[in-house]
């Protein structure tokens, strides 16, 4: 997910577009977007994402200020169309908004749940310990880095997958400025680009693919123009990595037991979930909760068979005179489903929450439908869904995909595949753009900057560009 502010400009422009709506649709009450709650809404939006762009500075969470917005919006909302005696109304809206966000908040849990027991078991550790013992050089590090992030990223979230990639260019660069700036811009770009692919490498394409706009399969005809997008930058930055050698450092890191086998059951997972939606067309949360099980199944099992597990390893150590093995065997603890659970990005969550509450309220007090009205109308909507990736490069992909969603333009599929393309891979284009660039700026702080990265930028925008070139000319029979 992207973690940034709201740019200003696009609340004064909602406030421009607003005063020409004469008409509403749907069950928007006609003359809201230009009255004083409509625009009381849109203050009280733009001051809770001013407050999340000062999160780093306030130390204030950044859900805070969304749900508190969404609370006050609602509650305009709510008197303005019990005035109108049309409370239903408003009931069923709330009520639709809050079953979209239930269906992505249990789905993302299980998620977060799996990537946190396998960072426990210590997968995500053996695998940078691997890297950077191998003594590879600079350059074959910087693409080795790239690449990885490109494959796990669909499956894990590219914030997790961007951290992990961080850690092992900063073990290996040391007061390499130049090096670490250059590899964390690659490591965010790859992470962006293969998380646009696939239903679970981003929120947005998560979001499109829970509403049914695309088809679990039809993600991977974005593959190639994902490669496109992070191979083009990272061949001319690659020019600019020097060849230096440096010294490898060797670091033993030993499995937690069962580690292997949570992967398989979350690839289970994630087959169980992708049945339930193409077979039964039933939402595919339902098949995440049922993979929420297998780990609970699974959770139990490690707890019970510990003891002998223990035994067997301290006979083991015993034998073979491994007191470093012994010691090893005093800090296993249990393996807790709940604990893992309790691990998930509980901010990013009810930051989430707030999001979809405070856009469909807008959205019911008709600002979206003029939005839509303007750029899927007047526009061409592939200059529209462009529009989408370089505004998420400024404006939360979030809000922007979900305000697309609930816009509900009439696109083709080659349309509702290039928006997703677009949102995903946009954020590439600043720092600030996702959440893995914000996250590498606090890992690799003064040495990945918000400048360093804008001093690549018109690399980055030639591979989006020619990513989305790819995808008008691979999939134009979808269009």
């Amino acid at each position: 997910m992207k973690l940034k502010p709201i740019s200003l400009f696009i609340f004064f422009y909602v406030i421009s577009l607003s005063a020409s709506a004469s008409e509403s649709t749907g069950l928007v009450i006609e003359g809201l977007t230009t009255s004083t709650i409509g625009y009381a809404s849109l203050i009280i939006f733009a001051l809770a994402y001013s407050l999340v762009m000062a999160e780093e500075y306030l130390q204030l969470r950044k859900s805070k200020p969304v749900l508190l917005a969404a609370g006050l919006i609602w509650i305009m909302i709510g008197y303005v169309y019990q005035q109108q005696g049309q409370i239903e109304v408003a009931q069923q809206a709330i009520e639709h908004n809050l079953l979209e966000y239930a269906e992505l908040l249990l789905f993302l849990l299980v998620a977060m749940t799996y990537i946190s027991a396998m960072e426990e078991r210590r997968l995500f550790d053996v695998l940078r310990s691997w890297m950077v013992g191998k003594g590879f050089n600079l350059r074959t590090l910087f693409w080795l880095t790239g690449i990885l992030s490109f494959f796990i990223s669909p499956i894990a979230d590219n914030l997790t997958t961007a951290l992990l990639m961080c850690a092992v260019v900063m073990k290996v660069g040391g007061n390499n400025t130049k090096f670490i700036n250059i590899a964390c811009i690659n490591i965010v770009i790859a992470a962006n680009a293969g998380g646009a692919f696939s239903p679970f490498g981003d929120i947005t394409t998560l979001m499109v693919w829970q509403t049914g706009q695309v088809s679990f399969s039809q993600f991977l005809v974005l593959f190639i123009p994902s490669v496109a997008n992070y191979l083009v930058p990272a061949v001319v930055m690659s020019f600019f990595v020097p060849k230096e050698q440096p010294e490898s450092i060797h670091e033993y890191v030993e499995l937690k037991r069962g580690a292997k086998r949570i992967v398989g059951l979350f690839l289970l997972t994630i087959l169980t979930a992708v049945a339930f939606h193409g077979f039964l067309h039933f939402p595919p949360v339902i098949g995440m909760m049922m993979g929420l099980a297998y780990l609970q199944f699974f959770g139990f099992f490690l707890r019970k068979t510990l003891p002998a597990s223990i035994a067997r390893k301290r006979a083991k150590a015993v034998a073979a005179h491994d007191e470093a093995a012994l010691k090893r065997l005093g800090s296993i603890i249990p393996f807790d489903v709940f604990r893992r659970v309790s691990h998930a990005e509980w901010d990013t969550l009810l930051f989430f929450y707030g999001v979809v509450m405070c856009v469909g309220g807008l959205s019911l007090l008709g600002y979206l439908g003029v939005v839509s009205e303007i750029m899927y109308t007047q526009w061409d909507p592939i200059w529209a869904n462009v529009a989408v990736g370089v505004l998420s490069a400024v404006v939360d992909n979030i809000p922007v995909m979900f305000a697309v969603l609930t816009m509900e333009p009439e696109m083709s599929l080659g349309n509702w595949l290039l928006v997703t393309l677009t949102a995903g891979v946009g954020g590439s284009l600043l720092s600030i753009g996702s959440a893995a660039g914000v996250a590498l700026m606090g890992a690799a702080h003064g040495k990945y900057t918000f400048f360093g990265h804008l001093k690549w930028t018109p690399v980055i925008a030639v591979g989006y560009a020619v990513s989305i070139a790819l995808h008008l000319l691979i999939n134009q029979s979808s269009f």
